[in-house]
């Protein structure tokens, strides 16, 4: 049997979470690599920030950093649980595993990872602005101006805040890595806020690498697909969230361990001559 005929095929269980929502209770238990990414030592020595590595992608990306040889600085909001069990997987990969609850829209919350990074790893050679806030909504005016300032100070204002913090201390060869979307490029109206803020996140991106070429910094972006991750059942109608994936090519929801590999590229050697760059990891959707 093969990999591809071993990973979910829609349709999933209808269910429902309260967000952020929570991996214990989805269905099925996606998939970060727990038991299939081998690391190969392409981050040795170094030291990352990930935001949002409680669950989803950016577990995956704990992982595997993990397993590349990376210590990682684990930020997420209050999922503790969750992100016990990330902590678990990194130590586990004989790497040090610092875990920071608390809100990232605050600019003084930020400046605090990047202190507690260099406190505890003395050192920040990837940082990776992954975490992310969406809703679902038919109607503009069903959004409210606080649901926009919420979604827009998530997703982009603390990769600024992150970035600002981070970059006197990141030395050349660092790399930053932004967690853009398919919906910056094809946005759905029922996610007008989110996919609002990926496009803004694209930009960033390509602007921010082009001002820190000089310090030897690359900054690149990942664009997921449909990865079947908790915001899905805890933002989306079970209805919409059990056929979640299956207008792709390949006809499916990514797991999140399908995205590890692209971060691990961004952050290594391996990508040292990418910067200003965006990989699409959509499941065929196209992004050109």
């Amino acid at each position: 049997m093969t990999d591809e005929v071993r990973r979910p095929q829609p349709p999933f269980p209808e269910q429902q979470q309260a967000p952020p929502g929570t991996t214990a209770q989805m269905e099925p238990t996606p998939d970060h690599g727990e038991r299939s990414y081998k690391g190969n030592g392409r981050l040795s020595g170094k030291a990352a920030i990930i935001t949002g590595a409680d669950s989803g992608i950016g577990k995956a990306v704990a992982i595997a950093f993990a397993r590349e040889g990376a210590d990682v600085l684990i930020s997420y909001l209050n999922e503790d649980e969750d992100a016990r069990d990330t902590a678990r997987w990194v130590e586990e990969a004989g790497r040090k595993a610092v875990l920071v609850p608390g809100d990232i829209k605050t600019e003084e919350h930020c400046k605090g990872l990047v202190k507690r990074a260099m406190d505890e790893f003395g050192r920040i050679d990837v940082l990776v602005n992954n975490a992310a806030f969406q809703r679902t909504y038919a109607d503009i005016a069903d959004i409210t101006a606080e649901e926009w300032n919420e979604t827009f100070r998530t997703n982009i204002y603390a990769p600024f805040f992150i970035s600002k913090a981070a970059i006197p201390h990141m030395k050349p060869g660092s790399a930053i890595i932004n967690t853009t979307s398919i919906q910056s490029r094809q946005p759905s109206p029922q996610l007008l806020a989110y996919a609002s803020t990926k496009g803004a996140v694209s930009n960033f991106t390509a602007g921010l690498a082009e001002m820190v070429a000089s310090k030897g910094i690359r900054v690149n972006a990942v664009a997921p697909g449909p990865i079947w991750t908790p915001l899905i059942p805890s933002t989306m109608p079970a209805e919409k969230a059990a056929k979640f994936g299956e207008q792709t090519l390949i006809g499916r929801a990514g797991q999140p361990a399908e995205l590890a590999g692209a971060y691990v590229l961004l952050a290594s050697d391996l990508g040292s001559y990418m910067t200003g760059a965006i990989i699409p990891v959509t499941g065929g959707e196209i992004m050109i």
